[in-house]
């Protein structure tokens, strides 16, 4: 009887075997593998588009507005990004914070987004939505990618107000 017992056992454990080798085959990254697209994700940040945001801040100061770059880089408990919050100097004095973010996006990349905020002595109503600017491959992402995406952003603000 023990060896019938040992049988069925045996047969249990080597069904159970196939099927995790099957579900190891298709299984998809490990916690490994992510945690190294997003330190190179945040590389590419730090390096790449931190120098091009700093560079716009520097100028726009330079040009009398208030200018800033976020970097969020560091953070382990959270997804890297870069942004540039731009408060344009008006006759008014009224200008609202916009912010030019880039974040890295787990499936996709680095994705770019926008908020654009005009003041409200022209009379509109202040939104808190994000225009989001497109997507690069981490590796895709350059120095001139970044700027577009800023001299677009910088332009819209400036019309705005």
């Amino acid at each position: 009887m023990a060896d019938k017992t040992f049988d069925k056992l045996r047969t249990l454990l080597k069904t159970y075997e196939e099927r995790t080798v099957k579900a190891r085959a298709g299984a998809k990254p490990t916690h490994d593998e992510g945690e190294r697209r997003r330190r190179a994700c945040g590389d590419r940040l730090q390096t790449v588009v931190r120098s091009v945001l700093q560079n716009f801040a520097v100028e726009l100061r330079n040009a009398g507005h208030q200018a800033s770059v976020e970097d969020h880089t560091d953070t382990a408990d959270a997804y890297p990004s870069v942004s540039l919050s731009i408060t344009p100097r008006t006759a008014a004095g009224t200008a609202l914070a916009s912010m030019l973010a880039f974040k890295c996006d787990p499936r996709r990349g680095i994705a770019v987004a926008r908020d654009v905020r005009v003041p409200t002595a022209k009379g509109r109503v202040v939104s808190t939505s994000t225009d989001r600017l497109g997507t690069m491959k981490v590796e895709g992402v350059t120095t001139e990618w970044v700027e577009t995406k800023a001299l677009s952003f910088i332009e819209d603000v400036l019309k705005a107000n």
